[in-house]
C-alpha cells in the first residue's frame, strides 16, 4: 500500500467568534481561499497538483453552505479541475478530512490532497443549521439527548472531576499558549489574514486570555447548571440514563470550556511520488487513522475509546506515543483522557488548546495535526497522536511519524 506523507500543515490565526472579532469582515469562502493560496504558494502547486479539497465545516447552512470546498477552490487560485468535497463529522470535521485524503493516497485513489477546514462561528452561528438529534423528539427521547456542556459536567460527575481540577487545567492552557506564542513556535504555521485590500488583520490567536488565574476562574458561575437543574432540566434526562449519580455536578464555565472563534487550517497530504515530482519533502508520515461511535449522552468521551481502538488496530501501546494533542472542547474531556491511560500532563496539549485559543469547530482537527507536528519537530519526537471528542457521540485520532 502506498504511504501517505504530510508535506505542509498551516493555519490561520483564530479570530473571536464575535462582531468585534478581528476577522468578523471575512467570509468563510474567503477565509478558506486563501488559507488554500497559502498552501499553493508555499508548496509552488500548478496546475491540477492535486486530485481534490476536502474541506470540514460543521454548521454547513447560508455562507458555509452549498459544498463550500468546491467554492473556495474556484475563489482561490487553485487550478479550476480541482474539485473539491465538503464533509461534517461535528468537530472533527478537519481531521476526518485530513483521514480521508490519507486514506485516499494509501489506496491509490490520487497522489495528493489539500485537506482541512474551516468555521466563521462569529457569522454563521452554532446549532443554526438544526441537528435531528436535538429537535426530533422521536430520536431525541429514546436516546436522552443533553447538550455538550450537560455532557461535560456527567463526566465530570461520573469521573470525580472537580471544579478546581477543571480551572486549573484551563490556567495551564493559557500559561502554555502564552509562553508558546512568546517563543514563536506557532510561526512556521499560522499565516497572516488580510483584507479585500490586501491589507493585514489578524496575525495571532486573539481569543487568549493570558492574565487568567484561579481567583478569575473562581468568579465564573457554572454555564451549564440552569438550563440542568431549571429549564429545560436536562439534568433529570441524565439522571434517567445514569440512575447510580445521585445529581450532576456542573463545573463547566466559560473559562475552562473551548472558546467561540473563527479560523481555518490545512494539510497538504501525498505520495512519495508526489514529492518527488513536487521537489517537496516529507514531514511525517500519517501512520494511522480511525473513528468510533460512542455513547451518545455523555457524548465526550470519543478520545478514549478511538485512542484504545487505534492503539490496538496497529499493535500499539500508549507508550509508543510521545506526545498528544486532545481537543480541550471542555476540561473534563481532557481530564478523562490523562485519567484513563496515565498520561503526564507534560506530554499533552504543551502548547495550550482549546480554551485558551478557541475552537472552530470545523477546522480544529486539522489544526491541532498541525500543531503536533510542529512541536514533535521542536521537541524532537517521534511520534504523535491528535484525538477529539464528537458530538452526538463519537471519537476520532489520527497517529502521525516523522520521517
Amino acid at each position: 500500500m502506498t504511504e501517505a506523507y504530510i508535506y505542509d500543515a498551516l493555519r490561520t490565526p483564530r479570530g473571536k467568534g464575535r462582531k468585534d472579532g478581528s476577522l468578523h469582515e471575512v467570509t468563510s469562502l474567503r477565509l478558506s481561499a486563501q488559507t488554500l493560496n497559502a498552501v499553493k504558494e508555499r508548496n509552488n502547486l500548478e496546475g491540477h497538483a492535486v486530485e481534490d479539497v476536502i474541506w470540514g465545516n460543521v454548521t454547513q447552512v447560508m455562507e458555509q453552505g452549498g459544498c463550500l470546498a468546491r467554492s473556495a477552490v474556484l475563489a482561490s487560485d487553485l487550478d479550476e479541475r480541482i474539485p473539491g468535497l465538503a464533509i461534517n463529522r461535528f468537530c472533527a470535521s478537519g481531521m476526518e478530512a485530513v483521514n480521508l485524503a490519507a486514506n485516499q493516497v494509501k489506496g491509490g485513489a490520487g497522489e495528493a490532497y489539500i485537506a482541512g477546514g474551516v468555521e466563521m462561528m462569529g457569522r454563521v452561528a452554532m446549532g443554526s443549521d438544526g441537528a435531528a438529534i436535538a429537535v426530533d423528539p422521536t430520536l431525541a427521547m429514546e436516546k436522552y439527548f443533553v447538550p455538550q456542556g450537560i455532557s461535560a459536567d456527567i463526566i465530570a460527575t461520573e469521573y470525580g472531576f472537580t471544579r478546581d481540577d477543571a480551572d486549573q487545567l484551563a490556567v495551564e492552557s493559557q500559561r502554555r499558549a502564552k509562553a508558546a506564542w512568546d517563543d514563536k513556535r506557532f510561526a512556521k504555521s499560522v499565516i497572516e489574514i488580510r483584507d479585500q485590500n490586501g491589507l493585514p488583520i489578524l496575525d495571532h490567536d486573539e481569543y487568549m486570555r493570558p492574565q487568567t488565574d484561579m481567583q478569575s476562574l473562581g468568579g465564573l458561575n457554572p454555564a451549564f447548571q440552569a438550563m440542568g437543574e431549571v429549564m429545560p432540566g436536562f439534568d433529570k434526562v441524565a439522571l434517567m440514563k445514569y440512575p447510580h449519580l445521585e445529581k450532576i455536578n456542573h463545573i463547566h464555565h466559560a473559562g475552562n470550556s473551548s472558546g467561540i472563534v473563527d479560523g481555518a487550517a490545512a494539510v497538504l497530504i501525498g505520495s512519495k511520488a508526489f514529492g518527488e515530482k513536487h521537489g517537496l519533502k516529507p514531514r511525517a508520515r500519517i501512520r494511522a487513522t480511525a473513528k468510533i461511535g460512542t455513547d451518545p449522552t455523555i457524548m465526550l468521551t470519543g478520545p478514549v475509546p478511538v485512542t484504545e481502538k487505534i492503539l490496538a488496530d496497529n499493535g500499539m501501546g500508549i507508550k509508543d506515543i510521545d506526545l498528544f494533542e486532545v481537543n480541550e472542547a471542555f476540561a473534563a474531556v481532557v481530564l478523562r483522557f490523562m485519567q484513563a491511560f496515565d498520561v503526564e500532563s507534560e506530554k499533552v496539549n504543551v502548547n495550550g488548546g482549546s480554551i485558551a485559543m478557541g475552537h472552530p469547530l470545523g477546522a480544529t482537527g486539522a489544526m491541532i495535526i498541525g500543531t503536533l507536528l510542529d512541536e514533535m519537530e521542536r521537541s524532537d519526537k517521534e511520534v504523535g497522536l491528535a484525538t477529539l471528542c464528537i458530538a452526538s457521540g463519537m471519537g476520532a485520532a489520527t497517529i502521525i511519524e516523522r520521517v
